[in-house]
């Protein structure tokens, strides 16, 4: 399960260390870096740690095979909720109503921090090595 999950939270987080450096460009060219707050959860929340998280489940195993995938669904929704959520109520690029693209933000933010605090046990539940 571990192996499966590795891979895909990898493959997820390039996704978003192309666009995060991709807006980082885009910033440096025109010299608008109001994007700024948004590129750099990017690439912390999006690139950094899905990636730091596909590396442990690639090197270590859990005793508890569901917590792996309950985990890694939090962490891809919650990277991607709270980084659009943000984009949304920073940008608002659709001219949404601002208390839902507030909802969107938190959601997404809740579920993040959700998939670290299960993380955080998970790291506590690893199979001891021979």
């Amino acid at each position: 399960m571990e192996k499966v999950w590795s891979i895909r939270l990898i493959r997820f987080a390039t996704v978003f260390g192309f666009i995060g450096t991709f807006i980082g460009s885009q910033m440096s060219g025109s010299m608008d870096y109001s994007l700024r707050p948004i590129h750099a959860h990017i690439l912390l929340v999006g690139w950094l740690s899905v990636f730091a998280w596909g590396i442990f489940y690639k090197v270590y195993k859990v005793r508890y095979k569901k917590l792996v995938s309950l985990h890694s669904y939090l962490a891809m929704a919650g990277a991607f909720g709270l980084t659009f959520g943000m984009w949304m109520y920073s940008i608002n690029p659709f001219n949404i109503n601002q208390t839902l693209a507030m909802v969107l933000f938190i959601i997404g933010g809740s579920l993040l921090l959700l998939a670290f605090l299960l993380f955080m046990i998970i790291s506590f539940l690893v199979e001891k090595e021979d």
